[in-house]
């Protein structure tokens, strides 16, 4: 229980699926999982196999999860969630540079992050790299790499506002 997985897609993480030894074989994924008295307790979703066959480890999202998601499609017709409106640095390089966090490289002009205040990555007028603001913190939880930063956003509800400490230089901030 509790496993965390990056999508296929979007390389953001999925939360609290179930680790099964159940053979997951090709067209098996969105079926039922089910525990030993018949109870649904998930969605087959993935496996991970070393040789590349329906051998190995599966996953799935569980039923809880599975049941947020059907009131939003029911609702809204898709999945909504939360966002900030960033692009940011891989992980590593934000290592690299010896910090925790996630780096801002860029967000569009109708970002929430732009419109709270939020500065990105940019060159100066000699061509050099000019850090911009490192997410630290979100909504009082700490913020060390993107796992934390999507973590965090799920904990939010969309139009919520919410405090976000950054990096800015050599100092930190609270934006809003």
């Amino acid at each position: 229980l509790n496993r965390e997985i990056p999508s296929g897609n979007t390389g953001r993480p999925i939360y609290n699926m179930i680790q099964t030894d159940a053979a997951i074989n090709p067209g098996n994924s969105g079926g039922p999982l089910l525990d030993s008295n018949g109870t649904l307790i998930g969605i087959n979703t993935a496996i991970y196999s070393a040789a590349g066959t329906s051998a190995g480890v599966g996953f799935a999202i569980s039923s809880d999860t599975v049941q947020g998601i059907v009131e939003q499609l029911i609702e809204y017709g898709r999945i909504v969630r939360p966002a900030i409106g960033i692009s940011f640095a891989p992980d590593a390089s934000v290592e690299q540079l010896g910090v925790s966090g996630v780096l801002v490289l860029d967000m569009p002009s109708d970002s929430p992050a732009l419109e709270a205040g939020m500065q990105r990555t940019t060159r100066d007028q000699f061509g050099r790299l000019v850090l911009g603001d490192i997410i630290t913190k979100m909504k009082d939880q700490p913020v060390e790499n993107a796992s934390d930063l999507y973590r965090a956003l799920d904990r939010c509800s969309v139009g919520e506002t919410i405090d976000v400490e950054v990096l800015r230089g050599n100092a930190k901030q609270m934006l809003q």
